[in-house]
């Protein structure tokens, strides 16, 4: 391992024990394991998009669900004993604030039905949000984040299609297109059709 490599697991560990500690503050105790599980944390070896992820494994079967739709069961799981939170390398290049602000959204998801970004997940951001000013939500803007911490945000996005509403003229670009998407899709804002153009 690198010597940048093991400073950047350092600073996470140390991050990860800070959020932790602020967790404790308001009576969430994540290091119990038998109410919350097991929680290991790495940087993400993949170039990623994504500021970070959280896998779980080992479903708790007393927090299982069924839900019959139609013939089919969906069998749904809101606690986990295992928990791996992932943060994407270029993330711990940015300040130590952003880094704790993933790092909160990740701890949420090993919070029990909080496993996606539903009304649970949106409860404890509110709480994180107000009692430590996190701005947590379901998505980061990387641009402002890179800003923030005075590095230069470089856009690669490579766009194929640029899309064009006929009867208010709002443009959006895409990089994939569904072969249908003229006649499925109709314009959010005024219901009109679509006109495509390969860029």
């Amino acid at each position: 391992m690198k010597k940048s490599e093991m400073l950047m697991e350092d600073k996470l560990n140390r991050l990860f024990l800070e959020c932790i500690n602020e967790l404790n503050k308001i009576g969430i105790n994540l290091l119990n394991e038998n109410q919350y599980g097991k929680i290991d944390i790495s940087i993400s070896k993949r170039n990623n998009k994504r500021y970070g992820c959280c896998k779980q494994e080992e479903p708790d079967k007393n927090y299982k669900t069924i839900n019959k739709i139609r013939r089919r069961k969906i069998i749904k799981y809101e606690k986990f004993n295992k928990h791996h939170i992932e943060i994407s390398k270029w993330v711990m290049e940015l300040e130590d604030d952003i880094i704790k602000n993933t790092l909160m959204h990740e701890l949420i998801h090993c919070i029990p039905y909080c496993n996606n970004h539903g009304t649970e997940f949106k409860k404890y951001a509110e709480l994180l949000n107000t009692n430590y000013g996190y701005d947590i939500s379901r998505l980061g803007d990387k641009k402002k984040d890179f800003e923030k911490s005075n590095i230069e945000y470089k856009e690669t996005k490579n766009y194929k299609y640029k899309v064009i509403c006929k009867s208010c003229k709002q443009v959006f670009y895409r990089q994939r297109l569904n072969r249908n998407f003229t006649r499925k899709y109709r314009c959010a804002k005024c219901g009109g059709r679509f006109e495509i153009i390969i860029i």
